[in-house]
């Protein structure tokens, strides 16, 4: 079990929009996050695992997609989620 499965609850809690919430890009850009932070540090330890860097390649990816697409529906959520991870904004 990762430290980011030990953490999903407390992550969800934080950035759902109502009490039930579990798959709004918010939620699942704040969970990938979190991953990818995790799997940066252990690149940064592990330099040569190549099959980790393309799982962290995948989420990045999802995750930008996910960003463009809450971007796309409603720019205050999208810059007030980015303020919130510490995230740049495009």
């Amino acid at each position: 079990m990762s430290k980011v499965d030990q953490r999903k609850d407390k992550i969800i809690k934080k950035y759902n929009l109502h009490k039930e919430d579990t798959g709004s890009p918010e939620v699942q850009v704040a969970l990938f996050t979190e991953k990818i932070d995790e799997l940066a540090k252990h690149l940064k330890k592990n330099k040569k695992d190549n099959h980790s860097r393309r799982g962290l390649l995948g989420m990045v990816s999802k995750r930008k997609r996910l960003l463009n697409y809450l971007k796309s529906i409603d720019e205050k959520r999208y810059k007030s989620l980015t303020r919130k991870l510490g995230l740049k904004a495009q």
